[in-house]
């Protein structure tokens, strides 16, 4: 489970901005074209921020539709999963958005 990496990730970032203070709030943005399972990271946030300046910190995930610019008919069209055909039947796109994967903002106490 990579969610688990990555929730480690969002930590110490996190911890390195705020030290010690406590955190009240973390707001992420995961793309649904990320591979990312927003519930996993949710699951493994709330276990790995135990004993931290973290633990019980709201964890919210916006998450950001995916987009894509078909190469052949040059028209951008929605994506919300990884088949990536455009309404064409061109497999010639390019994905624009939804890969996203960062920390927006957190409140401490």
């Amino acid at each position: 489970m990579h969610e688990l990496a990555i929730a480690e990730s969002i930590i110490d970032a996190v911890l390195e901005r705020t030290g010690d203070r406590s955190v009240t709030v973390v707001r992420l943005q995961v793309g649904r074209l990320s591979g990312v399972v927003p519930d996993a990271l949710t699951f493994c946030f709330e276990l790995a921020t135990a004993g931290t300046a973290i633990e019980g910190a709201e964890l919210e995930i916006a998450e950001p539709t995916g987009r894509a610019h078909c190469r052949d008919c040059d028209v951008d069209f929605v994506v919300d999963d990884l088949i990536l055909l455009c309404d064409c039947g061109s497999a010639d796109v390019e994905v624009v958005a939804g890969r996203e994967l960062s920390v927006t903002s957190v409140e401490v106490a």
